[in-house]
């Protein structure tokens, strides 16, 4: 609900003017053609709504123009399925990798179009590889072991494919001052000692690209190294030149490898400034008998040049670099799309296992990458690669490690967000990185509806002419408005037009819901669009009518200029009321009972001890037990309250009696309403009844016997208390016997303990001495 408000929304206040005007803001407004659409009060961009909206408003679908882009397939040859081993080889531009190749789009905006494209790589797909190599001094060992390359690289790329070219090209540094020295000797010779080496140049072209590897081995064998004064080299001078000079180079549009091979940093854009060059680099070749000849004249490339000229020509670079440069390479690596960086040996022994595997690693990705779009239109991918991995976002324009002969796909979505000012259509291209392949896509925009083919120019409709009647609506030419262009934009704010905004010459234009546009009111846009204010001064709307549950008019119908139309079978202020009677029904077919009246599907009882929702419930009333108890015991038993009046009171009973209680009916017996009873009389004596109304006849079944409690029996009962009050005292006897005894054992217990602890004084005088003394011989032993 939210999202249909929001489409709504944002399609009424785009306030569109014209049908283009509409469905150029979102691919789910569209515009009503129909003259009579608009009620009194709105403007011509109430027209514009999303599609469900016009519909609800009593716009036709034949009466509503949406249109919607397409999809045209104009080029779609399948991609090369083609192995190695066949005889026949194919030419290059006979191979095709991507699929398709051209197509139409037309775009309206805000609704994407989505394309499938299908990417194979094909087997025994031709190769050239250029060789640029550094020949600073710090490369000798490495000539020596490139003067093989040719050869055996011919060799190992057999493996790969039977259609392989080889091309070798040498750097140095810009031949002026800081970076070589511009002495007479130096300039002959830049090497100390005994070396003997060759002039500083630039960048020399040595081998155009070529098939025959012995004669790439024997033009290296006749380079000799130079040298420079700094560190860094011009390297990326030569790079320019191998990638803009297609002819003095040979490249094919083929797959096109350029190793860069080197053990020292590199100069870039600004560093000419050491030399006095302060030109930009223009891109351009300027190879003269193989010689970079403007070395001193332009300054170095930038990065984002070199990305650009590498890209535009289809060069994928693998940077060959010594372990000490592995860092400065692999970030720029990460700035050069499809590039690969390689640890190259210190006398670049590995050069061609570095080679074979950087093209291996380049080949098995596929990125793609589409040319500058026009404004206003956006582009999304999604991959669906090897075993089914989808990438979206930046992974969804690439796909890792694609073996020859897998096939991968890609959905791209192209949508634009508005119509290109000039209207024309626009050519876009997506090609692989690396690959000279490409599609073609021509977008097409709808900036006009079709109706509008069909407009009446300078229309009479339009107020004598001043606008184009088309799709239903007065286009107004420049510097008109109005509903029928009947003003001109320099007329609007005047006293004598606000006067018929005015209702009943009141002091508020339009009811404060709208303006005043040429004297005729045009009211205010709710943020929900289903809110509208209408009438010829914007005095109504459909929102402010009565609510009830929190619904406006009840939920049971419409609200028009501030007022409910209820649908049928409701009524009230808010259509609250209903007047539908089945609710009030009760149980027995009565309406609320016959206790009360049906007001809007409820009762409302006539009196007050009745309650519930059709009346059944009465809290103080008696059960229907009591109430018809007396009655019951006068005509079956003679007695009760009523047994005078039996006759009279009771006389509309059909009494049946029964001999037990077995003998009642019971409720699952009965199709009617069946109430079983138990009551007491005077006696305290029980009789059982049922009573039910069968036939406007007050039925009752009643045992024909009482239940009456037995009296007492004396004997026993008089036997029972004297035994009682006998057994009691003996009981208390006995325990008035038991805790004496316990006493007395307590008592004779501790006189026997005390009498053990007791001790007795011996009477001894402290003073008397005895008068004899024995006297014992120390010397006697006994014997």
């Amino acid at each position: 609900i939210y999202s249909a408000l929001f489409h709504s929304y944002a399609c009424i206040n785009a306030n569109a003017q014209s049908c283009g005007e509409c469905i150029q803001v979102a691919a789910t407004c569209g515009w009503c053609t129909d003259e009579n659409f608009l009620n009194q009060g709105q403007s011509k961009s109430a027209r514009c709504d999303d599609i469900e909206s016009l519909k609800s408003k009593n716009c036709t679908e034949a009466k509503i123009e949406s249109p919607h882009g397409s999809i045209k397939i104009d080029k779609n040859k399948s991609v090369t399925n083609r192995k190695k081993d066949v005889a026949e080889k194919l030419k290059p531009e006979q191979i095709t990798q991507i699929q398709p190749q051209k197509l139409t789009l037309t775009l309206r905006s805000g609704e994407p179009q989505t394309f499938s494209l299908k990417f194979k790589r094909a087997e025994d797909y031709p190769i050239d590889l250029y060789y640029l190599m550094d020949l600073s001094f710090s490369m000798k060992d490495d000539l020596e072991n490139v003067k093989n390359l040719g050869t055996d690289l011919m060799r190992e790329m057999q493996e790969i494919t039977s259609d392989f070219r080889i091309g070798f090209g040498s750097f140095v540094e810009k031949t002026v001052m800081p970076y070589i020295s511009t002495t007479p000797a130096r300039l002959i010779n830049p090497c100390t000692g005994n070396q003997n080496c060759t002039s500083p140049f630039s960048y020399k072209n040595v081998l155009k690209l070529t098939d025959k590897g012995d004669e790439f081995n024997r033009l290296v064998s006749q380079q000799q190294i130079s040298g420079n004064l700094d560190s860094p080299e011009g390297g990326f001078d030569a790079i320019m030149q191998v990638a803009v000079c297609e002819d003095q180079i040979g490249w094919r549009n083929v797959t096109r490898l350029l190793v860069f091979s080197t053990d020292a940093g590199f100069h870039f854009a600004g560093d000419g400034k050491l030399g006095g060059i302060v030109l930009p680099n223009d891109g351009k070749c300027h190879l003269e008998d193989n010689m970079y000849t403007m070395s001193h004249y332009y300054d170095y490339p930038s990065i984002a040049h070199l990305v650009q000229k590498l890209s535009d020509h289809n060069i994928q670079t693998i940077f060959a670099v010594t372990e000490e440069f592995q860092p400065v390479y692999k970030e720029l690596k990460n700035l050069i799309p499809k590039s690969a960086v390689g640890t190259l040996s210190s006398n670049s022994s590995n050069v061609i296992k570095l080679i074979i595997d950087a093209y291996n690693s380049l080949s098995s990705e596929v990125i793609l990458e589409n040319s500058r779009l026009p404004e206003g239109v956006s582009i999304t991918y999604k991959s669906i690669c090897k075993n089914g991995v989808v990438g979206t976002g930046e992974n969804g324009r690439k796909c890792s490690n694609i073996s020859i002969g897998d096939e991968v796909s890609f959905e791209i979505s192209v949508e634009a967000q508005k119509c290109p000012s000039h209207g024309k259509p626009e050519t876009i291209k997506i090609k692989p990185l690396g690959f000279t392949e490409e599609v073609e896509i021509v977008l097409k925009f709808i900036c006009e509806c079709e109706c509008s083919k069909g407009g009446e120019a300078n229309s009479e409709k339009c107020h004598e002419g001043n606008g184009t009647f088309e799709c239903g609506a007065c286009k107004c030419n420049e510097g008109r408005i109005g509903h029928l262009c009947e003003c001109s934009k320099d007329d609007v704010r005047t006293e004598d037009l606000d006067a018929n905004c005015r209702k009943d010459n009141g002091t508020d234009i339009c009811s404060n819901n709208g303006d005043c546009v040429c004297g005729t009111c045009e009211c205010k846009k709710r943020d929900n669009p289903n809110e509208i204010y209408s009438g010829k001064f914007c005095e109504c709307d459909n929102f402010s009518c009565d609510r009830s549950n929190n619904q406006l008019c009840g939920g049971h119908g419409r609200c028009e200029c501030k007022v409910c139309i209820c649908d049928a079978n409701y009524t009230g202020s808010a259509c609250d009321c209903s007047l539908d009677t089945s609710t009030c029904l009760a149980k027995n077919g009565q309406i609320c009972n016959g206790r009360g009246d049906c007001e809007c599907g409820v009762c409302k009882c006539t009196k007050p001890k009745f309650q519930g929702p059709t009346c059944e419930i009465c809290p103080t009333c008696p059960g229907v037990c009591t109430e018809h108890k007396d009655c019951v015991q006068c005509l079956a038993f003679e007695a009760g309250e009523k047994k005078d009046t039996c006759k009279q009171n009771c006389s509309d009973y059909l009494l049946i009696k029964v001999k037990d209680r077995d003998k009642l009916p019971q409720p699952t017996d009965q199709s009617f309403p069946l109430s079983h009873c138990k009551e007491r009389d005077a006696n305290d004596c029980w009789f059982y009844f049922t009573y039910a109304i069968r036939n406007n006849t007050k039925e009752v079944y009643v045992v024909e016997t009482l239940e009456c409690p037995a009296g007492p029996d004396i004997i026993p009962i008089v036997a029972g208390v004297v035994a009682g009050i006998v057994l009691i005292g003996l009981a208390l006897l006995l325990i008035w016997k038991l805790l004496m005894i316990i006493h007395d054992r307590r008592e004779f217990a501790k006189f026997e303990k005390e009498k053990m602890n007791a001790k007795w004084d011996t009477g001894e005088n402290p003073i008397y001495k005895s008068a004899v003394t024995t006297v014992v011989n120390p010397k006697y032993e006994g014997k």
